[in-house]
């Protein structure tokens, strides 16, 4: 099983650090890692032989609600030519204060997908991703205000003098 592989070669180069938890009873079983270590693990899965982990191929931010006050970031990746997959988790806790946002590190210098993906991310969560080469919006335009996928987000009823309408 490729995540057994995956535990040996971290744990081997980072000690019991990166890895703090893992699910293994889920269709796609994951690694929790710390999210100080997140671009590392994803570095060294990606150019380990054994792992190859070359196509990164989801990012997604997760709210895990205001009552955990956390957010976290869910990686897909994936071996083209070895066929296998992971998926690594990483979480913050956050008082959800818009000027105070999560930050994560980028992943956009390991997979250039990325750089949409953290996009997004920041776009509809307000996760901000440390060293990413563009954040910006890039769904929404760029005054609007706030991040649509918290879960304690308030909709705007009008935008621009434009009464929006559910």
């Amino acid at each position: 099983m490729i995540i057994d592989k995956v535990k040996e070669i971290l744990v081997a180069k980072f000690g019991d650090e990166a890895i703090i938890g893992e699910e293994l009873n889920q269709k796609q079983p994951s690694l929790i890692i710390k999210p100080e270590f997140i671009a590392e693990v994803c570095l060294t899965l990606r150019d380990h032989p054994e792992t190859w982990f070359d196509f990164l191929s989801c990012l997604s931010g997760v709210d895990y609600g205001v009552e955990q006050k956390k957010f976290g970031v869910i990686y897909h990746l994936s071996s083209i030519i070895k066929n296998h997959q992971i998926v690594l988790k990483t979480f913050k806790e956050n008082d959800r204060a818009l000027n105070q946002l999560p930050v994560f590190k980028s992943i956009s210098a390991i997979y250039k997908a990325a750089e949409w993906h953290e996009r997004e991310a920041f776009d509809l969560f307000g996760i901000y991703f440390e060293n990413h080469p563009d954040l910006r919006r890039i769904l929404l335009p760029d005054d609007w205000e706030g991040y649509p996928l918290r879960k304690d987000y308030q909709t705007a009823e009008n935008y621009h003098q434009i009464k929006i309408d559910f």
